[in-house]
């Protein structure tokens, strides 16, 4: 936990790695995932780096992978994720996985091309046999009506048309029978219409049963035609046609003898093909349960053993080519578990050398390592939306844990509102480990999911602050007996009968005896929800509370500046920075809320008339002024706000000027300690190609001075003036335009209760017109209306305006006082858990 308040100490490193057991150490730490690699090799092109052959031969098997994967989804096989988490597999066990994988995929390959070619067969004779089903209605001679039923011997000479019009017919009928796609069926007609010119006679009917499409794969009925035609150029014409229309043409025999053998044939072949298609289907079934049992493992070992490669690519041979040095960024806490990694490593792959790590000076910013868990991630993806944390700078998303949901609720107040938010980010933490929820591709839905505790806060607050509010879905409650008294003023006033048929609304004065009993327990008295000034009330209430409230998390802000100071052994900026910045928000706006809370003890009821105005004194107190007929709040107001104004302003050149001097002076003031030692001799680089100025070639002095030489350090005035001089610009601007930010506080909250009190009087309350049976009925739709525009406006809407506004009081007016966000995360090497799936 504590490194949540501060980033972990981050060091770089080098591993000195065997090669017979690189690829085994590399896998370990990939399992533990405690290290960002550093690419040693920037310059060298990715075709050209050593392992480039192990990375496209794990590519080749993603292709392999990838080809049974898309078999599986055609034949609607579901690819269930891997059950464990295997490890890379090694040098045997990646050939064996190539080898079984290719085998499996030609096996695949061949099934499924001999499938294809039998369904295509099987297809083209059921469909043959329908067209000469078909065809023998068309050409059979059916029988005079009224004569006896005989049998008739046909012959190739016999006309298959009726006898009648033998007369008509000096040349031989030939045939073109086929089927046909439906959509064309029109524009084939037409053209054989208009190219035969009449010379055929066609005839066209669905098939009985729809068949496959093997273009698109549907289930389409196909159309079957005959024609009938004279010529043999004419049948040129018409084959033609149909070839252009992708017709299936089968041979029509001409006798009824030849076309009962052709079908008793095409009987038995259709038998025998289903058979074979039957087995065939077994075969490519059992080799598709063996992928579905082997692939999911497959798939993780080769993206491990890809990952290792990409990183192996990464690091660079030493003058030996023996041994592989990386660089690494690696938490300081992590180091054991490194050299652990690396010991398991070496001794998995049976190297007698153990591989080791070292730690190294460097002169560059490391990165930043937050630990959080699924409690605190959600608060610290809001604080790195704004900007990364410096290396080892304060965080701020521990306060941010108190103060967001805070801030929100100020602005969300509603016993009822909150009460419903908590319930729904209740359900889903109690069910956070559903795979129906952790795996929804909706993206709004996961945004929503992964903020649950976030959301489960901001409900709870809100519900804290509807109680101060005293709101609930915009209606007063009574949780304990109201302090005002309207039977004592009624008591002790001359009301009259007629006085109150004049007078709808009556003034309770708190003067009277017995009145005002005192303040509420808890929150606002419930009576306030039925004073006609109870808008006036809470407007002044809730806007000195927004202004306390930021003054009080913006001087929050300005004080964890201090352990910036402190740690970065910048003590000066404590009395330079730090100082003056509080000075002038105390002086100023601290007294502000100074002013508030001494007008609040001071005055009552009973002289509460000859209250003064805060806001005039604020003003005259810029002006250095009095107003006669504003009464003074204290004794010797105008020379305390007068000295407060001073201190004020003289911080200011403080603020501007101070830092600026001091790094000057310290600049230019004599060295005390001794010169440091000039090397002698050139320092031999471990790694090829490496140049002197790269970290694993630190000299002795880089090493002394902590990377920076005495005479590197560069020191520009101008730079550095122009830096505080935006700094101070900033922040004393800052403070007024941030206290007026936070008055948005105030703004909200009356825009909710009041879009809530809205909602209820134009809709819920005409549900209780009626107290009847008939008003029984019509209050379910109106509830159900209320209950729709509340998750709608109230909570869906005004949540997310609340939620954007809580965002840009944290980002812009708290953490711009103390925070930098310049830093760039840790992104150790680890296998993805979510890899396997």
């Amino acid at each position: 936990m504590g490194s949540l308040f501060r980033s972990e100490e981050v060091c770089l490193a080098q591993l000195f790695l065997q090669s017979a057991s690189a690829y085994s150490c590399v896998s370990e730490l990939g399992e533990r995932g405690l290290l960002e690699f550093r690419d040693l090799n920037p310059k060298v092109n990715a075709f050209q780096r050593r392992f480039v052959g192990e990375v496209r031969r794990c590519e080749e098997m993603e292709k392999t992978f990838t080809f049974l994967q898309q078999e599986l989804r055609d034949a609607g096989r579901v690819l269930e994720p891997c059950p464990d988490n295997p490890r890379a597999p090694l040098a045997r066990e990646a050939l064996r996985v190539q080898e079984q994988s290719e085998q499996l995929a030609q096996e695949l390959r061949e099934v499924s091309r001999n499938r294809a070619s039998l369904r295509g067969r099987l297809r083209e004779l059921r469909q043959y046999l329908h067209v000469l089903r078909e065809g023998q209605r068309f050409t059979s001679v059916p029988d005079p009506l009224g004569s006896p039923p005989r049998s008739r011997a046909l012959s190739e000479r016999e006309p298959i048309l009726d006898p009648s019009l033998h007369h008509h017919l000096d040349r031989k009928i030939n045939f073109v029978a086929g089927v046909i796609h439906p959509w064309r069926v029109n524009a084939f007609e037409r053209l054989l219409w208009r190219a035969c010119r009449g010379y055929l006679v066609a005839s066209f009917v669905e098939m009985p049963e729809p068949m496959e499409d093997p273009a698109t794969g549907e289930s389409i009925t196909w159309v079957i035609f005959l024609i009938s035609y004279w010529g043999e150029q004419i049948g040129q014409k018409i084959r033609k046609i149909s070839d252009c229309f992708h017709c299936h043409v089968y041979p029509y025999p001409e006798s009824e003898a030849s076309r009962a053998d052709t079908m008793s044939g095409l009987h038995s072949q259709i038998q025998d093909l289903s058979v074979v298609l039957e087995e065939t289907e077994q075969y490519l079934a059992q080799v598709l349960d063996k992928v579905v049992l082997a692939l999911p493992t497959w798939r993780v070992q080769v993206q491990k053993m890809k990952a290792i490669y990409l990183i192996l690519n990464q690091c660079s041979f030493d003058v030996t080519e023996k041994c592989l040095i990386a660089e690494v960024w690696c938490p300081v806490r992590d180091l054991t578990q490194v050299q652990d990694a690396l010991r398991q490593g070496s001794y998995k792959s049976g190297s007698s050398v153990e591989c080791f790590v070292q730690r190294i000076p460097t002169s560059e910013s490391p990165p930043t390592l937050i630990r959080t868990n699924k409690f605190t991630a959600g608060f610290q993806s809001i604080v790195d939306a704004y900007g990364v944390a410096s290396y080892q700078e304060v965080n701020p998303a521990p306060y941010a844990i108190i103060t967001f949901p805070f801030i929100f609720a100020i602005m969300f107040g509603d016993v009822g509102h909150g009460l419903l938010m908590f319930l729904f980010a209740l359900w889903m933490v109690l069910y956070e480990n559903s795979p129906s929820l952790r795996q929804a591709s909706n993206e709004i839905w996961l945004t929503f999911f992964e903020g649950r505790y976030l959301i489960l806060l901001m409900g709870a607050f809100s519900i804290y602050t509807g109680f101060i509010y005293n709101e609930c879905f915009s209606k007063a409650t009574v949780i304990f007996p109201s302090a005002w008294s309207v039977a004592a003023m009624a008591n002790h006033s001359s009301w009259s009968s007629a006085y109150l048929a004049t007078h709808p609304s009556l003034t309770l004065d708190p003067n009277v005896t017995g009145v005002f009993q005192g303040p509420y327990p808890f929150g606002i008295d419930p009576i306030w929800s039925l004073a006609t000034n109870h808008l006036n009330f809470l407007n002044s209430f809730k806007m000195k509370m927004s202004v306390v409230l930021g003054i009080v998390h913006m001087g929050f802000g300005v004080l964890l500046g201090v352990f910036n100071h402190v740690h970065f052994q910048q003590r000066h900026r404590l009395v330079l920075e730090l100082l003056p910045e509080m000075v002038f928000l105390l002086a100023l706006f601290g007294y502000l809320v100074f002013l508030i809370f001494y007008k609040w003890i001071k005055f009552s009821a009973a002289n509460s008339l000859v209250a003064p105005s805060i806001l005039i004194h604020f003003i005259d107190m810029f002006l250095f002024t009095s107003n006669a007929s504003n009464l003074p709040l204290y004794r010797g107001q105008v020379p305390v706000q007068t000295v407060l104004v001073v201190l004020a302003l003289a911080s200011v050149p403080v603020l501007l000027l101070g830092t600026p001097l001091y790094l000057c002076c310290r600049r230019r003031a004599p060295r005390t300690g001794r010169p440091a030692p000039v090397a002698t001799g050139e320092q031999e680089p471990l790694l090829e190609g490496q140049e002197a100025c790269n970290s694993v070639n630190a000299t002795k002095e880089d090493v002394e001075s902590g990377g920076h030489s005495p005479d590197a350090e560069h020191f520009d005035f101008a730079e550095i003036f122009m830096h505080q001089a935006i700094h101070t610009i900033e922040y004393c601007l800052g403070c007024v335009s941030n206290t007026a930010s936070y008055l948005r506080l105030w703004a909200l909250s009356l825009a909710h209760a009041q879009l809530s009190e809205v909602l209820w009087t134009m809709v819920m309350r005409n549900g209780f017109v009626r107290l009847s049976y008939a008003g029984g009925v019509v209050l379910v739709p109106v509830f159900a209306a209320f209950a729709v525009l509340t998750v709608a406006i109230l909570l869906v809407m005004e949540g997310l305006s609340a939620f954007l506004h809580a965002l840009r009081l944290h980002w812009v007016e708290f953490q711009n006082k103390f925070y930098v966000g310049a830093g760039y995360k840790l992104c150790p090497f680890a296998f993805a858990p979510d890899a396997r799936e």
